[in-house]
This record gives structure tokens, C-alpha cells and sequence, in this order.
């Protein structure tokens, strides 16, 4: 008895840590211009082996976002 109240703990316990591996993708930015300019400047970057060469900075936050995570995916990140 006693060792069954165990492995249920334990099944609990690796069902917690295995639930963020399975969050849904963020958002699709596949369209926004921001992110596509990310993705040529990070591919540019990458070819040069340079570091963020230009540091972008927009108004909106998603367009931040947009170009950051366009810029990862140039970099190949």
C-alpha cells in the first residue's frame, strides 16, 4: 500500500515538469513586416558573423517582439 502512494507521487511529479514542454507556439508573425525585416538583418548577421549589428528599437511592442523573434530565426537561433 505503502508503495503504491509513491509511485503516484512520483507520476505526479513528472507529469508537472513535463507540462511546459507542451505550451502552445507563440504568435504567427510570418506576415508582419517588422518580423521579416528581423529575418533578413539576422541572416545578414549570421553570413558576417556579426552580433546585432543594428539595434532596432519600433514604438509598438509587438512590432518589437515582431522583429526580435524574426531575428532569431535569420540567426538561425
Amino acid at each position: 500500500m505503502a508503495v503504491a502512494a509513491g509511485v503516484a507521487v512520483g507520476a505526479g511529479a513528472v507529469q508537472a515538469v513535463a507540462a511546459p514542454f507542451f505550451q502552445a507556439p507563440g504568435p504567427d508573425y510570418s506576415k508582419n513586416k517588422t518580423y521579416a525585416q528581423g529575418v533578413r538583418e539576422g541572416q545578414s548577421d549570421q553570413a558576417h558573423k556579426l552580433d546585432h549589428s543594428k539595434k532596432r528599437h519600433f514604438k509598438k511592442d509587438e512590432d518589437q517582439k515582431a522583429y526580435e523573434a524574426g531575428y532569431q530565426k535569420g540567426r538561425g537561433n
